[in-house]
């Protein structure tokens, strides 16, 4: 029974499959059935992250979407309201009610695209900029105490894997993705 195949309370690390050998990575097996719970894992990691994220950011007073919206405007401000409803996968409605909300607060501000009459691009405020400066700090911290048992060749290898997966995922969605940008961060 490999790393992916054994319930979570269960999971050893071990040198090869049907060995256990504790501080040592595990090696898995590669078929459906682990694949499968890769996925599974994959989502598991990050709905939990999530779950520790807003927990250190509810003193803020931020909902998951806000801190978000403001986590993609810190990468590529000045996104139109499309392409940020795509990549948050929030409908355009949502995603204005959201922005007008966090407009209201005076964290984002709308501008007319100067080549697109139709579309609105969405910028952060200096009062936004802070907020992710804030957020950012907070979040450091988090992300300290998540990998704080791993080690940074565990990391570079995890991180390595996950690259040349997103690359796959982004290849296989091609032009069907509105907003399937890649973030190097």
């Amino acid at each position: 029974m490999n790393l992916l195949t054994r319930p979570l309370a269960e999971v050893e690390t071990a040198a090869s499959p049907g060995e256990s050998s504790p501080g040592e990575i595990a090696v898995i097996q590669k078929n459906l059935d682990s694949s499968l719970r890769f996925g599974f894992l994959i989502h598991d990691v990050s709905r939990l992250r999530r779950i520790v994220v807003d927990r250190a950011l509810k003193p803020l007073g931020l909902t998951r979407s806000q801190w978000w919206v403001l986590a993609f405007l810190s990468r590529r401000d000045g996104m139109t309201q499309t392409a940020l409803a795509a990549d948050l996968d929030l409908t355009k409605v949502a995603i204005g009610g959201l922005i007008d909300r966090m407009e209201t607060a005076g964290f984002v501000e709308r501008r007319a695209d100067e080549r697109d009459a139709r579309a609105r691009r969405v910028y952060l405020t200096r009062a936004g900029q802070k907020l992710v400066s804030t957020i950012r700090e907070s979040v450091d911290a988090v992300e300290a105490d998540i990998l704080a048992a791993v080690t940074e060749d565990e990391l570079d290898a995890g991180a390595a894997v996950l690259v040349k997966i997103k690359g796959r995922l982004l290849e296989l969605v091609g032009g069907d993705a509105e907003g399937a940008q890649e973030m190097d961060s």
